[in-house]
């Protein structure tokens, strides 16, 4: 299986670091939907990050369905990040949910300061995405209050992380970690681990050993 994306993309280092906690064997590929554009629409025309190339050859996008697809692959290992009880599994999906969240409204903030002329941003939008943010994440640093996450043991203490280090990331200093101190002690912790080590947010990736 190949994995296509860069993992400067929160959704695709997910996948990554998720694959390598369920000892899911795949190829990375550092393919850009920018600078890479017509390699990354001869591999998937919809030109979506990640894109998961199946040994088969069939074509899946979309991070949390690439993931529902490696949860499948890891049944017979026994291996999950998903808890097996409904209202477990609900709660993570909640968190999970809150995560994501932070990650979509970051990226529309980045793609508005970067490339969409200064003179066409609409303010009152952006304040919007930016309160949608904020409610994102002092939500999940509320459930982390009540919800001991291990450090790369789960889907939501996974994504929790990447999230909030590609919001650090990206747009420093409009989120004062200082009063996310349980989100930032998840990235930090997770950040140590070999499968984040293997998938950073500034490289091309390797496969852990």
């Amino acid at each position: 299986m190949q994995l296509i994306g860069m993992l400067d993309s929160p959704f695709v280092r997910r996948v990554a670091i998720s694959f390598a906690t369920l000892g899911i064997p795949f190829e990375h590929k550092a393919v850009s939907v920018f600078s890479t554009f017509e390699q990354f629409h001869a591999i998937n025309p919809v030109v979506k990050a990640p894109s998961l190339v199946c040994d088969d050859g069939e074509v899946l996008m979309d991070s949390s369905l690439i993931l529902e697809y490696a949860e499948a692959l890891a049944v017979p290992s026994g291996k999950s990040l998903m808890p097996a009880g409904l209202l477990a599994r609900q709660h993570a999906l909640r968190l999970i949910g809150l995560a994501l969240a932070g990650c979509e409204k970051s990226v529309q903030i980045v793609y508005e300061q970067n490339l969409r002329p200064a003179e066409k941003r609409h303010q009152p939008w952006l304040e919007r995405v930016q309160k949608q943010l904020l409610a994102a994440y002092s939500g999940l640093e509320a459930e982390l209050r009540q919800t001991k996450l291990n450090s790369g043991a789960t889907q939501a203490g996974i994504t929790s992380a990447v999230a909030w280090q590609f919001t650090q990331m990206m747009l420093p200093g409009l989120l004062d970690a200082g009063n996310f101190p349980l989100l930032q002690s998840l990235s930090q912790e997770s950040e140590k681990l070999p499968q984040f080590i293997a998938f950073p947010p500034e490289g091309p990736g390797v496969r852990p050993s």
